[in-house]
């Protein structure tokens, strides 16, 4: 496939999705403020952001809601005490994962919620069962889409199948994945022509959501848009768990259509990210996640190795391969 457009240009299809709250709340159970969640909504309609993710919607039959924040399970009441009604052209997203959600129980009709999105994310061999959800949710009249995690792990044919069930369903868009880290642009490149060839036919779109193990989650963003992914996941400060996301200031800096606005993330960055990172937080690039990056490996031995304060890079590198499959 043929690059869409280039570096002087812009492309009205491009939606930047702010998982800051979604991703980054895996940094510290969901404990954010009102006014953290406040400032960064406001931040995110001033820089032109198109979607912004509240959070998960979690089931809490599963989480005690004691160990977590609100926005582990986005409830309605919880959103509308930061946004009231919504009244802005930003749209307001929540995540679904398979098997962690009770979608029947807790989510209500698109025209009761203030939500406008729900994104749905799946292993590719519980495909069936996140069709099932997505399908669930298209009824109750949201935009829906299937985040497919941990795609560096799958083989072509299974995608390729995943991809065909997925055209057939009702989902606007379907998300590349890279949950460890672990690819470089070259394959994101493939991943992307793939994912945009079956879906364009069906009348859908593409999303990117990086990991930034390898330093590479802002590089494969750019590739995936380059190559005609249009839904841009980013987090302000790079904020996610482990290595962290694509940095919403690095895609803002980079895009070039003028409805985005640097100036207001750079000013919750400095009032609030870096007053998290103070606090003692921590999350982004450091050579434990590079090193699972580079084997394709979830990223939770390497959060084990720095809530342990660990030093010995050398001997974790070894006991990594013991992880291997």
């Amino acid at each position: 496939m043929e690059r869409k457009g280039n570096l002087m240009t812009y492309r009205p299809d491009i939606k930047v999705f702010d998982a800051t709250v979604r991703d980054g709340g895996l940094v510290n159970n969901f404990f954010f403020t009102d006014e953290f969640v406040k400032a960064l909504y406001i931040a995110n309609l001033r820089a032109g952001v198109d979607y912004m993710e509240m959070g998960y919607l979690a089931d809490k039959d599963i989480f005690n809601p004691e160990e977590f924040g609100d926005w582990k399970f986005c409830r309605d009441e919880a959103i509308r005490r930061i946004v009231g009604n919504n009244d802005t052209d930003m749209k307001l997203s929540v995540m679904a994962d398979v098997g962690r959600a009770n979608l029947q129980r807790d989510l209500l009709p698109k025209e009761e919620s203030v939500l406008d999105m729900v994104r749905v994310a799946t292993y590719i061999n519980t495909m069936p069962a996140a069709i099932e959800m997505i399908e669930y949710a298209h009824k109750l009249g949201y935009e829906t889409t299937c985040n497919i995690m941990a795609i560096s792990k799958a083989n072509t044919p299974d995608i390729e199948e995943a991809l065909a069930l997925l055209a057939k369903s009702p989902v606007d868009a379907v998300y590349i994945v890279d949950s460890y880290g672990a690819l470089f642009p070259e394959q994101i490149q493939q991943l992307a022509s793939l994912y945009v060839e079956t879906m364009e036919k069906a009348g859908k779109r593409v999303g990117i959501h990086a990991h930034n193990n390898q330093q590479m989650a802002f590089a494969n963003t750019v590739e995936a848009c380059s190559m005609g992914a249009s839904f841009l996941d980013a987090t302000v400060g790079s904020m996610g768990r482990g290595a962290g996301n694509c940095a919403m200031e690095l895609l803002l800096g980079f895009l070039k259509n003028p409805k985005y606005n640097l100036t207001p993330i750079l000013d919750f960055y400095e009032h609030y990210i870096l007053g998290l990172k103070e606090s003692g937080l921590k999350w982004g690039y450091d050579i434990q996640y590079l090193l699972t990056g580079k084997m394709n490996l979830h990223p939770s031995s390497a959060i084990a190795f720095t809530k342990e304060d660990r030093r010995d890079y050398v001997d974790f590198y070894h006991q990594l391969f013991d992880l291997e499959p």
